[in-house]
């Protein structure tokens, strides 16, 4: 199928006489008739299940239908899109690993990866999204478990050249983990160029109307985890009966190691009737990727023009730093984020955003609704300036996120904000 189809029909395929819309199975448990049909399930021996904390049949529906967009062999939904980066992470790497990581990331992720891991003793290194292969080889350490990115970096737009750093991290035997958060699978599959572990939070495009707060991570099922460097994933696992995921589980070993051990420890599930809800989202991203990509290119060009804007960071124009990247990775569109540089620094950006009228100042992305928010005073402000600055956040920088309002609208309602900082 293509991909606007698996959007509508992957992971529910109802039965005769079943419900044609995703049933909502709201239960924590589920009943058995025999002791030894729970017990086969606890041996992973068996499919089924038996408590909604690791595993419930409207989730697995669209975990199902993710995997298939992001052509993986299994995925894990979670609560949030943090909580998928870190179980996406913990599941290969403990106390005295490191890991590597671009800085301009999403600063919610920095924080995680650059304070709650240290605490934990998992090092990260963190490297230029722009790096050569010089330099992310001379970033890697004997103790480094994976090389991570994002394919469009969270506020700052930059494209992840995705082939490059899969190249090097196959190189070293190591996994590279790509959130593909604003990209979605509708504009980029990563797997396709040699990423490894995929993870996303469905807050955001995959939702789309700003009703459930979810992440998923998909395993690719191609990396050998067999090479000397993942015992966790080849040795048995003393905490479930020994099993050794390789073995038992091949293509799926880093998956199920998630769910049936992470997921089982954090539990980290999200509920049916968020999963319910994610999949409505899902059945019209196709549609609504479309729309975004078109309405933002449209504003970013307007606002090129602007006396008022001193950059527009979208890599879909011909002048940007990332088009060529973009024009390879993301030939259908670069979603609706831009990243706009006011001038006048960050007094000017916040008072622009405080008169918008139409779009709406708020902490989240990738709504049907445009939305804006200023990084540097907001979402990023943890981060001080010299990390502000790795992380490609200028103090005047406002993320657009446009929605699919009619754009002659959203233009103007820019236009008349903009008009008003000036004064």
């Amino acid at each position: 199928m293509k991909m606007e189809t698996k959007c509508i029909h992957s992971g529910y395929k109802p039965k005769n006489g079943e419900p044609r819309a995703l049933p909502i199975y709201q239960s924590t448990t589920f009943k058995y008739d025999k002791t030894a049909d729970i017990g086969a399930l606890f041996d992973l021996s068996s499919n089924g299940y038996f408590y909604s904390r690791i595993g419930n049949p409207t989730v697995d529906a669209v975990e199902k239908k993710i995997a298939d967009m992001e052509g993986g062999v299994g995925a894990l939904c979670t609560t949030s899109g943090q909580a998928a980066n870190l179980l996406a992470v913990l599941n290969i790497c403990s106390c005295g690993d490191s890991i590597v990581a671009v800085s301009e990331i999403y600063g919610g992720t920095i924080n995680l990866f650059a304070v709650t891991l240290k605490r934990l003793g998992i090092e990260c290194i963190f490297i230029r999204n722009d790096a050569g292969e010089a330099e992310i080889q001379a970033a890697i350490q004997p103790n480094t478990r994976l090389i991570f990115g994002e394919t469009l970096a969270n506020p700052a737009m930059c494209v992840f050249d995705i082939e490059k750093f899969a190249n090097v991290a196959h190189k070293n035997g190591l996994p590279l983990i790509i959130d593909n958060t604003f990209a979605t699978p509708f504009l980029c599959r990563p797997i396709e160029f040699g990423a490894d572990i995929v993870t996303h939070s469905t807050t955001k495009y995959m939702d789309g109307h700003a009703l459930q707060v979810g992440g998923v991570i998909v395993d690719s099922g191609k990396f050998s985890w067999d090479n000397g460097k993942f015992p966790e994933l080849t040795e048995p696992d003393e905490s479930y009966h020994g099993v050794q995921y390789v073995h038992n589980f091949g293509a799926a070993a880093f998956i199920t190691k998630a769910r049936v051990q992470l997921m089982r420890d954090f539990g980290m599930y999200p509920g049916a009737i968020n999963a319910f809800l994610l999949n409505l989202g899902l059945e019209t991203l196709a549609v609504r990727m479309e729309r975004y990509c078109s309405n933002a290119e449209t504003v970013a060009k307007h606002l090129l023009h602007s006396d008022m804007v001193e950059s527009v960071s979208y890599p879909a124009l011909p002048g940007d730093k990332y088009y060529q990247l973009a024009q390879k990775y993301l030939p259908n569109g670069c979603s609706g984020v831009m990243a706009l540089v006011i001038k006048g620094g960050k007094e000017t950006a916040v008072k622009f955003m405080d008169s918008l009228n139409l779009a709406s100042n708020e902490v989240h992305v990738a709504d049907i609704r445009t939305c804006v928010l200023h990084p540097a005073s907001e979402t990023h402000r943890q981060l001080n300036d010299e990390q502000l600055k790795a992380a490609g956040i200028h103090p005047g920088m406002v993320r657009l996120s446009v929605g699919l309002e009619n754009v002659d609208d959203i233009i103007e309602d820019v236009e008349q904000a903009l008009k008003k900082a000036k004064v």
